[in-house]
């Protein structure tokens, strides 16, 4: 689906830029860090700020994971829907169907799900749920805007997890892992021809199929410097935390260890006397 197709106000949105516009906007309130904080590699997110941080991380990842599927397919990201600042993280419509991905960055955690149970390191989620009301909700919406029913998958994107284990899948909603997200919509079954995916298509890119009042487009290059400032920030702090990690224990065993040879030469100088 050739992006010069699709409108400016959903065509054109980026991955996480709903997030991101929330995170920007509560970082601009957050108090830069004095140099001592600098030095010794404090955050410069905060507790508010952290969890949109990892979203817009996830939903960047998988957007570039998006960008490996065909020109048959319309990818659009940080969908708004509805009248508050809800939005759907990817609307796909290829020849597979239509599919509704909600993107959660659990990195480094372990994952289980079994039917509609979604549990992060032996936490019950609300994932399964969400995604399953994403899929209903567009398949409403777009079935209103094109005239027709349109069938919609949800799915729960689960980036980088240490593991991800099913024991029971869902029933309404697919929980896969962004690493095999591409070959799991490929061997997906043909389910739309090519006239069915232009018309969803042309129904998906207009912002009114979502929402009755789109929300105002943003200056996107200076939102996306601000968040490229910020990430450099947080793995310099990251960085300098990992040295001073190992620095710590080296510089104690370095005291330590001249503590043992000044004691020794001490204790030497009086039993010479």
């Amino acid at each position: 689906m050739s992006a010069d197709a699709t409108p400016l106000l959903l065509g054109e949105r980026v991955p996480g830029q709903a997030v991101l516009e929330e995170l920007m906007a509560l970082q601009s309130r957050v108090p830069p860090r004095n140099w001592l904080q600098r030095v010794f590699g404090a955050s410069p997110l905060r507790p508010e700020t952290i969890m949109g941080y990892k979203g817009v991380l996830g939903e960047i990842a998988v957007g570039r994971i998006l960008e490996g599927l065909g020109p048959e397919w319309l990818v659009l990201h940080a969908v708004p829907v509805g009248a508050g600042s809800a939005d759907i993280d990817h609307v796909l419509v290829g020849p597979a169907g239509v599919f509704t991905l909600n993107t959660k960055n659990h990195s480094g955690q372990p994952v289980w799900v079994a039917g509609r149970a979604l549990l992060v390191a032996g936490k019950r989620t609300h994932h399964i749920r969400s995604a399953a009301y994403e899929a209903a909700r567009a398949a409403k919406l777009l079935g209103s805007a094109a005239g027709f029913p349109v069938e919609v998958t949800g799915v729960v994107v689960i980036v980088q997890p240490k593991s991800l284990t099913i024991k029971a899948r869902p029933e309404r909603v697919a929980v896969v892992r962004d690493a095999r997200l591409l070959a799991w919509l490929r061997r997906s079954q043909p389910a739309l021809g090519p006239e069915q995916v232009t018309q969803i298509a042309s129904a998906a890119v207009r912002p009114g199929t979502w929402c009755r009042n789109p929300p105002a487009a943003s200056d996107l290059p200076a939102l996306q410097d601000s968040f490229t400032a910020l990430r450099k920030m947080v793995e310099q702090a990251r960085r300098r935390q990992a040295a001073w990690a190992l620095s710590v224990p080296a510089v104690g065993f370095v005291v330590l260890a001249n503590s043992v040879q000044w004691g020794a030469a001490i204790l030497q100088g009086l039993g010479g006397r």
